[in-house]
């Protein structure tokens, strides 16, 4: 990924929430992450599931995608396709540059600003709203590898481990877990 140094840091380029169900998420001065919830006042902030077509499954599902987190440098990648996508547009609360999310293992540990933590539980899985914001835009963030194995390129979940209030510029800093390093899988 081009403009990304290293999975060890980062920092906050948007944090955006919303209190109703929309694709698109507005940009804040600063969010506020709630242990075991979410952003506070966000529609997917709670301890079970938020996103619709999981309770429309079972309402009763841990909530594992609290926080999604995007890194800035997709925005650019798909840029270079002709689609102009800002911070907060593909439904991400925090926007971050820098940090080769995708690349971070399962149970990942994310700090964030001065107190907040997120543990990281998987990959968002591009549906198909992304289609309906651009046309063509889900095919530039899910594709397949020379393998034939599906890539996810939307971002990472996570949920809320310590609370706190992040914002723009804010560092972020990854703890890796012990080993054997779990990699991502759709959540």
């Amino acid at each position: 990924m081009s403009g990304i140094t290293g999975m060890g840091t980062g920092t906050v380029t948007a944090v955006s929430s919303n209190g109703e169900y929309s694709f698109t998420k507005p940009n804040r001065d600063s969010i506020t992450l709630l242990p075991g919830l979410g952003v506070a006042g966000d529609v997917h902030a709670g301890v079970t599931v938020k996103h619709r077509s999981r309770v429309a499954q079972d309402p009763t599902q841990p909530n594992l995608r609290q926080v999604h987190l995007i890194h800035r440098e997709l925005f650019d990648e798909v840029a270079e396709q002709g689609f102009e996508v800002a911070p907060g547009q593909l439904g991400e609360n925090v926007t971050t540059q820098g940090i080769d999310l995708l690349s971070l293992p399962t149970g990942t540990l994310l700090r964030i600003g001065a107190e907040a933590v997120v543990e990281v539980t998987g990959l968002r899985n591009p549906c198909l709203q992304i289609e309906g914001f651009q046309a063509g835009l889900l095919k530039q963030v899910v594709g397949r590898d020379e393998a034939g194995n599906v890539v996810r390129k939307a971002g990472i979940m996570s949920v809320v481990r310590a609370g706190g209030e992040i914002r723009r510029g804010d560092t972020i800093t990854a703890e890796l877990p012990e080993g054997p390093h779990r990699p991502l899988e759709r959540v």
